[in-house]
């Protein structure tokens, strides 16, 4: 996720912009820079590449004046680059603006501007939001950020700057964090609370909707109807490394709460409207060419691999196109039978990871065409492919994979709906339940994690396990696969998970009285099958964690504890049912105090073979 930094005072604003970014580092960027207003025009500098790039270019002309705004991006629309990077300003240098998200309307935007004479200057996204202010200013800056806001769709947190108004600065948001740092005689603006944690402890938390006017004396908080807000100050008692994670024990608890959001933003600009159909600009295929796509391979390794087992199951049920799922490091290795009438598809979240690099190449060499999915913008993986699908999950700091696997659950879902709609394969019925089923996951996704009190309980519980268990049929066993990774990762237990009909044929040996067996059960199709499963570990007096579905009332009668994750779609359900699963791993490895973000032996992104 992008960092955003604002400051209005007395002080120069240029240290603290550069300071504040650089506390911001963590979250992971391309670029970066800052705009500042002398007095008489607004200053900006910006470029590709590290802060310190950013430092070397300011050198000993560093931007002078007591307000200004700054940004570290990581990039979604356009590659990185020092035009793509923020701020954005108009044409004449009035406006400035940064902006943390997704602006979904903004080609529409953008179009109509380009006919209206705007000359365009990146490829991003957040240059219509500042265009769109020039083309709309009537002399008044907070009535044109209102304008502005009715026209936009989208996530966002946006910081305004106008040259017109140096004494204010003018923030928003709408499913991004924003916060305002409460000084004397001085204000801040910022993502994140580690970006102002050294300059004040006393912050307004923003909520979405809410428009802030902020001045260096004072902050005006109102709703879209221009209904002021009394804010309660937060007072922030942590320390800076604490306050880079949020507040969290560990980066990845953070990213586990991330999800929420982080799914929110892979599904923004994708869902029709209408909540027809599910779309992909970055594709525009039409039915040609998915009728001359005879077979797909996905391929991947690790957590992503998981991923593509998931993708396959939609692809084939929702799409009717036979999918096949390879280890990448295998693939180049057992002459795949691909050629032009195949579809490669290779998730990495990275985008560098090694081994999925090589295949993708094999798969281009031998004729195939080529999609990535993956999390991050003008990567090896994204540059080589084709076509690409980012799934905007943001930074991930732990080398645990959470809210990337989510995320690229939520783009194979996404896809399989828009090839299944456009080869005529799925009712308008069906995909209308699926895309709802998708429109309300983000808010399940925030009450599975209200309360996860049960999850930590069995976590410790279980903390002194040898071995473990993960057992599921269809979709389950796929998730299962990748609750066992995450447990033996960064917990050290060993675990092992099964399609739960294949471990009567010689695993069954290993399950003896107390051995901990987890087991979901959340795909109604094969719901007895599983139930009948519990059963045959059950006689040899393991004992059994269920995973199901709210409002299963049967499934309580066979396992001896059970976790409940929200009512859902059987195709939404494995975005939920994992969500436990990381949880239980999480609390396991606390228990056991093993270093949860940096676990032995591992690496976040993998780039030999």
């Amino acid at each position: 996720m992008c960092g955003i930094v604002g400051y209005i005072g007395f002080n120069e604003a240029t240290p603290f912009l550069v300071d504040g970014m650089s506390k911001l580092e963590y979250r992971g960027y391309d670029s970066a820079g800052i705009a500042v207003f002398d007095g008489k025009r607004i200053n900006i500098e910006k470029c590709v590449g590290r802060l310190d790039r950013l430092r070397d270019k300011i050198g000993a002309h560093v931007p002078t004046g007591t307000i200004g705004i700054g940004h570290t991006r990581w990039a979604t629309h356009g590659r990185p680059s020092d035009q793509n990077s923020h701020p954005h300003a108009d044409a004449s240098g009035k406006f400035a603006v940064v902006h943390n998200g997704i602006i979904e309307n903004y080609l529409v935007i953008k179009e109509d501007l380009i006919a209206k004479g705007h000359v365009f200057l990146s490829e991003t996204d957040t240059e219509v939001v500042v265009h769109l202010m020039a083309e709309l200013y009537n002399g008044d800056f907070e009535q044109t950020v209102k304008k502005v806001l009715k026209i936009i769709e989208g996530s966002y947190s946006l910081v305004f700057m106008c040259a017109d108004a140096p004494d204010k600065l003018i923030c928003t948001k709408k499913d991004n964090p924003l916060v305002i740092g409460l000084g004397e005689g001085e204000n801040f603006i910022a993502s994140d609370i580690p970006a102002i944690i050294n300059y004040t402890r006393k912050n307004y938390i923003l909520s979405d909707g809410e428009f802030a006017v902020v001045t260096k004396d004072s902050v005006w908080v109102e709703d879209r109807d221009g209904v002021p807000i009394s804010k309660k100050v937060f007072e922030v008692y942590w320390d800076a490394e604490a306050a880079e994670k949020g507040g969290y024990d560990h980066f990845m608890l953070k990213e586990i709460y991330e999800q929420p959001q982080a799914v929110r933003a892979t599904m923004s600009s994708r869902i029709a409207k209408d909540e027809s159909t599910t779309i992909f600009n970055e594709l525009n295929w039409v039915k040609d060419d998915l009728d001359n796509i005879k077979k797909i391979f996905i391929i991947a390794c690790g957590t992503a691999y998981h991923a593509g087992i998931v993708g396959k199951y939609y692809i084939e049920q929702i799409a009717k196109i036979p999918v096949e799922v390879d280890i990448a490091s295998e693939f180049r290795y057992r002459k795949p039978l691909v050629d032009e009438s195949t579809l490669t598809i290779v998730i990495s979240q990275s985008g560098e990871t090694s081994d999925t690099l090589a295949a993708l190449k094999e798969a281009k060499r031998l004729g195939a065409r080529t999609l990535a999915v993956t999390n991050v913008v003008g990567s090896s993986i994204a540059r080589e492919a084709d076509q690409v699908i980012y799934t905007y999950a943001g930074p991930e700091i732990a080398v645990a994979s959470t809210k990337a696997y989510t995320t690229q659950l939520a783009v194979m879902l996404m896809l399989a709906i828009y090839m299944g709609n456009i080869k005529n394969v799925l009712s308008s019925e069906r995909s209308k339940e699926l895309v709802h089923a998708l429109h309300i996951l983000p808010e399940q996704l925030d009450e599975l994690l209200k309360d996860v009190t049960n999850i930590k309980e069995h976590a410790y519980r279980y903390k002194e396990a040898k071995d473990m268990f993960f057992l599921g049929r269809s979709l389950d066993y796929a998730v299962a696969l990748e609750g066992s990774l995450k447990l033996k990762e960064i917990s050290y237990i060993h675990a092992e998970a099964y399609a739960a009909g294949e471990l009567k044929h010689g695993t069954l040996a290993l399950i003896v009285e107390g051995v901990a067996v987890i087991v979901l059960a959340t795909q109604h199709d094969v719901y007895e099958k599983t139930l009948s499963n519990i059963k045959e570990v059950k006689a040899r007096d393991a004992e059994v964690l269920g995973i199901a579905l709210a409002g299963d009332d049967s499934i309580s009668k066979y396992v001896d504890h059970t976790i409940f994750i929200p009512k859902a779609d059987k195709y939404t359900a494995p975005i939920l049912s994992v969500l436990p699963l990381q949880i239980f791993a999480y609390y396991a490895a606390v228990a056991r105090e093993c270093d949860v973000d940096k676990p032995r032996n591992l690496a976040k992104s993998v780039t030999v073979e």
